[in-house]
C-alpha cells in the first residue's frame, strides 16, 4: 500500500523515509518492563507495519530492556534495504523497572554494542543520544562528553548518523559542532507546545523532528475541540491529533506506537488525513490555554 506516500517523505542524513513511521516501545510489557503480554501479536504488528509502508521504526535497547529489539529482530530480520531503525542510548533500566542515567562513554559503547548485538545489526541507522536532565523535558547543560564518545563510534563504523533525543536548541547548536544531528525527538504534541520555535529553528535547517508521545503519553490528551474537530471528520480524536502534527510542519516524522493490529491501521491511516487551516487554526488553540 503506497497510501503513506500521501504524507510525504523527509530525510534522516542519507536515508528517506515516510513521514508516517511506527515506534516500537508498547511491544515490551506494562511500563516498557518485561515481554508482551501476546508475543505473537507484536511479531504480527511490526510486520504489518512494514507491508503497509512504514520505512522508519523507532526503538531502544532499554525498552524490557532488550525486549523490543529482539522481537523486531525476530520479525523483520533480514531487513528491507528501504527500512531505517532509529535507536536511542543514555539510559539503563534497574531490576525495579525504573529509568537510570547510563551516560559515560563506556556505558554508551556499551549500549551501542547490546543494539547492534540484538538487531542483528553491523552498524546503527541512527543512535539519538537520550538526553536524562528531566524525565520528560529538556534541561540546559552541557552535553559535549556522551556526543563526543558517540562521535567516536560514528567514526569506528558503528553507527552511520546521530541524534538527540530530550534535547534544546543549545544542545542541538553544541553537538553540531562535534558532529551532524539528523534529528531531534522531543516530547510534542497538540497540548505540550513547548517546542514549537524548535520545530521551525530544525526545519529550517532540514534537521528531522520527532516527537515522542504524539498522542499524550501517560496522560492521553482530552480536549473538547479535539473531540467536537474529531466527529465533524469522522475519525477518532487521536487520528486528528496525528494530523495535527503532520500539518505542522513538514520535518515532523511520526512514531506512534501500538501493540494493536487495528490501532496500527487507525494511526497510518493518518497519512490521507488532510486538515484545511480554519481546523489547523482551531486546534492550534487547545496548546495556548
Amino acid at each position: 500500500m503506497s497510501h503513506l506516500k500521501q504524507a510525504g517523505t523527509f530525510s534522516l542524513g542519507d536515508r528517506s523515509v515516510n513521514r508516517m513511521g511506527y515506534g516500537a516501545m508498547q511491544l515490551a510489557g506494562p511500563g516498557v518492563f518485561g515481554p508482551p503480554k501476546d508475543h505473537a501479536a507484536a511479531v504480527a504488528v511490526l510486520r504489518a507495519a512494514l507491508e503497509a509502508g512504514v520505512n522508519h521504526i523507532d526503538t531502544s535497547d532499554f525498552y524490557g530492556p532488550h525486549v523490543t529489539n529482539r522481537i523486531i529482530r525476530e520479525a523483520l530480520h533480514p531487513y528491507a534495504e528501504d527500512l531505517v531503525i532509529v535507536t536511542k542510548v543514555g539510559a539503563l533500566r534497574g531490576d525495579d523497572a525504573s529509568w537510570n542515567p547510563a551516560q559515560s562513554p563506556a556505558e554508551l559503547e556499551q549500549a551501542v554494542h547490546d543494539n547492534l548485538r540484538n538487531l542483528g545489526l553491523d552498524v546503527l541507522d541512527v543512535v539519538n543520544l537520550r538526553i536524562m536532565g528531566d524525565v520528560h523535558a529538556p534541561s540546559e547543560g552541557s552535553i559535549e562528553p556522551q556526543f563526543s564518545a558517540l562521535a567516536t563510534l560514528q567514526q569506528k563504523g558503528l553507527i552511520r548518523h546521530l541524534g538527540l533525543s530530550n534535547a534544546t536548541l543549545t544542545q542541538v547548536a553544541e553537538a553540531q559542532r562535534i558532529a551532524s544531528v539528523v534529528c531531534v525527538q522531543n516530547q510534542f504534541n497538540l497540548a505540550h507546545r513547548e517546542d514549537d520555535a524548535l520545530v521551525d529553528a530544525l526545519a529550517r535547517r532540514g534537521i528531522a523532528y520527532v516527537p515522542f508521545f504524539p498522542l499524550g503519553g501517560f496522560s492521553p490528551l482530552q480536549s473538547q475541540t479535539l473531540s467536537d474537530v474529531a466527529a465533524r471528520l469522522g475519525v477518532t480524536p487521536m487520528q486528528v491529533a496525528l494530523a495535527w502534527l503532520l500539518a505542522r510542519a513538514p520535518n515532523i516524522l511520526l512514531i506512534p506506537g501500538t501493540s494493536s493490529l487495528g490501532h496500527l491501521l487507525e494511526n497510518l491511516a493518518v497519512a490521507e488525513l488532510q486538515l484545511d487551516q480554519n481546523v489547523m487554526a482551531e486546534l492550534g488553540s487547545i496548546g495556548k490555554g
